[in-house]
C-alpha cells in the first residue's frame, strides 16, 4: 500500500473559465485517474474522495476537479449538458498530459452519474490517450451517440437495488465495443450508502485501474 500523498490545488484553463481541482500523485505512480462528478456534485464529493484515497493507497494518482464553475452549476440544465462536461474533461486531460511531471502517466477516468457519460464521450474522442474508464452509478446511456466508438476498457458499477440504472447500464454495456465488465453490488442503492457498498466500489475500481494503468498494460 502506497503512502498517502499530499494533494495540491491546481487551476485548469478550459474555454474561458478556470476550473479548480486537487491533484495528488503518489511516488512511483504509473497512472492518474481524473474524476468526473455527477450533476449537483463537486470535487468535494465525499464518495469520490473516498474512492480517490483508496486509489492513491494503491499507487494511482488522482485529479478531482470541478467540471463547472459555481454560476454554471447553479443552472440545472447545464448540469446535464453532456457536451459541455465532455469538453471540460477533455481540456483537463490535455492540461494534465501537457505537464512535465504527469505527461508520462497513463490516464483513466472515474465517472459518476452524468460524469460517466462525459467520461465515455471523452474516451471516444481521445482514443488511446484514455486507458480505462470506471462508472459508479452512472448514466452511460447519455453518451448514446458515441457508445459504439468507445474502445477503452470500461467497468460499469451499479447497485443491485438501483433497478432503473441497472437497465440503462445494461443497454450501454451491450453497445460498448472494447473490453468491458458490468459489476452489480447486491443490496446497494444509487448512492452506495449501505455498509460495505462504497468499499466494494473502491476495490473494484482500484483493481480495474491497476490492471489497465500499469506498465504491464498495452
Amino acid at each position: 500500500m502506497a503512502k498517502e500523498s499530499p494533494e495540491h490545488l491546481v487551476r485548469i484553463r478550459a474555454d474561458a473559465v478556470n476550473l479548480e481541482g486537487m491533484l495528488a500523485i503518489p511516488a512511483g505512480a504509473q497512472g492518474v485517474v481524473l474524476f468526473a462528478h455527477g450533476s449537483g456534485s463537486s470535487r468535494r464529493s465525499p464518495r469520490n474522495n473516498y474512492v480517490a484515497r483508496v486509489l492513491r493507497e494503491n499507487g494511482i494518482g488522482t485529479l478531482l476537479f470541478d467540471l463547472l464553475t459555481e454560476p454554471e452549476d447553479a443552472v440545472y440544465e447545464t448540469r446535464f449538458d453532456i457536451s459541455l462536461l465532455t469538453d471540460r474533461l477533455t481540456a483537463a486531460t490535455r492540461w494534465l498530459t501537457g505537464r512535465s511531471e504527469t505527461k508520462k502517466l497513463k490516464v483513466g477516468y472515474f465517472g459518476a452519474s452524468t460524469g460517466a457519460a462525459a467520461a465515455l464521450e471523452a474516451a471516444a474522442a481521445l482514443g488511446p490517450t484514455v486507458r480505462a474508464v470506471v462508472s459508479r452509478g452512472g448514466r452511460p446511456d447519455l453518451a448514446g451517440p458515441v457508445l459504439d466508438r468507445v474502445k477503452t476498457p470500461t467497468l460499469l458499477i451499479v447497485g443491485g437495488d438501483d433497478d432503473v440504472v441497472i437497465e440503462l447500464n445494461q443497454q450501454a454495456y451491450d453497445r460498448l465495443k472494447g473490453e468491458k465488465e458490468l459489476a452489480v453490488i447486491p443490496g446497494a442503492t444509487h448512492l452506495f450508502e449501505e455498509p460495505g457498498a462504497l468499499e466494494e466500489v473502491a476495490r473494484l475500481a482500484a483493481r480495474w485501474f491497476a490492471r489497465h494503468l500499469s506498465s504491464k498494460s498495452a
